[in-house]
């Protein structure tokens, strides 16, 4: 198996899938900022130009939260889905919010801070996606009264997506008033198999002073 990806990236959360498997993988690093994942080698694999990609033999497989679930589905005997098709829906369910709800206004926030020309960016559309988030935020951290993980009582692919979304919204300072969101979020990068946090990807990526 390859992951090409690079840093600071959702490349983060696709290799928290394979370490929490204990998956061996080669790490195929794609320089983003040189032009890397535009390449016409890079594009044949994913058109989007965007990172992770998961290579597995004939399947290529883009988006971070596919890669989670194909991940799950091939090697069930690691649990990452519930065996319970009901308790299997949560799962889908609370990715699938992870992905629509929490990520989005994050990626939002980031495209008029830093990754639009200046002249593109929009203050006030960053003011609303901090909103936007923390309504929902809140949503998560009612559910997660009484838990450790979001469905059911072990790390699972919920779990792969959503914490990777928890230090990113750290990073921007927006879990400020969710103490059980926050204490999720250091519970899950106290495990053995998380991957570097955000800002520790970012500074080695960063080119030598």
């Amino acid at each position: 198996m390859k992951l090409y990806g690079f840093g600071p990236t959702r490349t983060l959360r696709a290799m928290w899938g394979l370490k929490e498997l204990g998956v061996p993988f080669d790490y195929v690093h794609v320089d983003l900022l040189g032009g890397g994942a535009q390449t016409p080698e890079f594009l044949k694999l994913n058109p989007a130009g965007k990172l992770p990609v998961l290579v597995d033999g004939a399947h290529v497989l883009p988006e971070s939260a596919a890669i989670i679930l194909y991940l799950a589905e091939k090697f069930p005997e690691k649990r990452l889905l519930p065996d319970d098709v009901g308790e299997r829906a949560q799962a889908y369910r609370w990715i699938m919010f992870a992905m629509t709800e929490l990520e989005q206004p994050l990626w939002r926030i980031a495209k008029h801070s830093f990754l639009y020309p200046e002249e593109k960016r929009l203050p006030q559309d960053i003011a609303l996606a901090r909103g936007e988030f923390r309504r929902m935020a809140a949503v998560l951290e009612a559910h997660m009264e009484g838990r450790a993980f979001i469905v059911g009582d072990r790390m699972g692919a919920a779990d792969c997506v959503t914490a990777y979304l928890m230090d990113w919204a750290n990073e921007q300072d927006l879990l400020d008033g969710f103490p059980r969101l926050s204490g999720y979020l250091e519970r899950m990068y106290a495990r053995p198999t998380a991957p570097p946090r955000i800002a520790e990807a970012f500074a080695a990526v960063q080119p030598a002073a």
